[in-house]
């Protein structure tokens, strides 16, 4: 967005403030209700509009937990064609779940996945259950102020932190960053996979958090491809890699642009396919996508796409031609993992003891 834009929209931005500080006050002066729960509810959120990684963060905390508890994931369902409160099996697709809590069913068999746009009426249903949770993971509902969890984990993209972010529709934030004084912990994510304890203490000093407040660094590892189809699969036998092959990356996430940059040190070429975040795709987008790999002149080359995307992409269009995603994990820096752990585990663990 140019600069002249975002002034031409700070008004808009003014009265969107007006609109989310307004609310935000009468939930915190008792006006409107948030209703607290006798066990553990964790929120993971941000301030801004998508591309923090809230998904991956989730994974990883069902990851830690998992095995010791009965977890579920509840999740708003963005985009799906559904409404109210539904528990995502095997018969779902991306749009009557959404992308998301359909790519965490997939990958999590093993808990509840659950989506209600009304976070309190879906917490209430899953707790209805026969083998009901013991633990509900919120995924982005930062500004869900119905409900008050019992852990707020805020996250921040590194490369644009909410502190240098404004309002919508002039920024990308979806309230003030007074906001963030809700937070329990806050995770700076899509950090470098080697920084410096110097920028550490840098950037911690920037967020200036709250004394109550901790700061953690992860950063994404990208676990290596996954073929999708038969050609992919004779591609990963054969060659054991891209670096002979030029790759269409095609993306319906918030942000690509550290996935192409990884993609441009394994391979001959990358050119991409962006579209709008949980984007559905559609006939008329297969054949912009096969538009574009025509105009690729290697005889080698591949398709590229997100975990995300992976579960709404329609492989029968490209046959012909390998199509991979690249599954990715969090990781935190140095010695931060354990105690980014602890603190999940103790907060968890206190339930216990009333």
């Amino acid at each position: 967005m140019s600069a002249i834009l975002k002034i031409i929209l700070l008004p808009f931005s003014f009265i969107y403030w007006l609109i989310t500080a307004t609310r935000n006050k009468l939930y915190d002066f008792g006006v409107f209700p948030s209703k607290e729960f006798d066990f553990p509810v964790i929120c993971i959120g941000n301030l801004s509009v998508g591309g923090t990684g809230k998904t991956p963060h989730t994974e990883y905390i069902i990851n830690l937990l998992a095995n010791k508890y009965k977890i579920a994931v509840l999740s708003r369902g963005y985009k799906r064609k559904t409404k109210g409160f539904k528990i995502v099996d095997n018969r779902d697709t991306a749009e009557t779940v959404g992308d998301e809590p359909l790519q965490i069913f997939l990958k999590n068999k093993n808990i509840i996945v659950a989506v209600d746009e009304k976070r309190y009426r879906g917490i209430s249903n899953l707790r209805k259950l026969d083998s009901k949770p013991e633990i509900v993971l919120l995924d982005d509902a930062f500004q869900h102020r119905r409900v008050k969890a019992g852990l707020n984990i805020l996250l921040t993209d590194y490369s644009k932190p909410y502190t240098d972010d404004f309002i919508l529709p002039s920024g990308r934030l979806r309230e003030s960053k007074n906001g963030s004084k809700r937070a329990d912990l806050i995770v700076v994510t899509k950090s470098p996979s080697v920084l410096s304890p110097l920028e550490i203490r840098r950037i911690t000093s920037i967020i200036n958090p709250e004394a109550y407040q901790k700061v953690f660094f992860s950063y994404i590892d990208y676990l290596g491809l996954k073929p999708l189809n038969t050609k992919a699969e004779s591609l990963i036998k054969f060659k054991e890699s891209l670096k002979n092959s030029s790759v269409l990356l095609v993306s319906a996430i918030a942000n690509p642009r550290p996935l192409k940059l990884y993609l441009k040190r394994y391979s001959k070429e990358v050119k991409s396919v962006d579209f709008n975040d949980h984007h559905q795709f559609e006939i008329s987008d297969y054949t912009k996508i096969k538009k574009s790999l025509d105009e690729i002149f290697s005889q080698n080359k591949s398709i590229v796409i997100t975990e995300k995307d992976a579960v709404k992409f329609d492989l029968s269009q490209f046959s012909d031609v390998p199509v991979f995603c690249i599954p990715i994990s969090i990781s935190f820096h140095k010695k931060e993992e354990e105690s980014f752990n602890e603190e999940i585990e103790r907060y968890v663990r206190s339930y216990r003891t009333k």
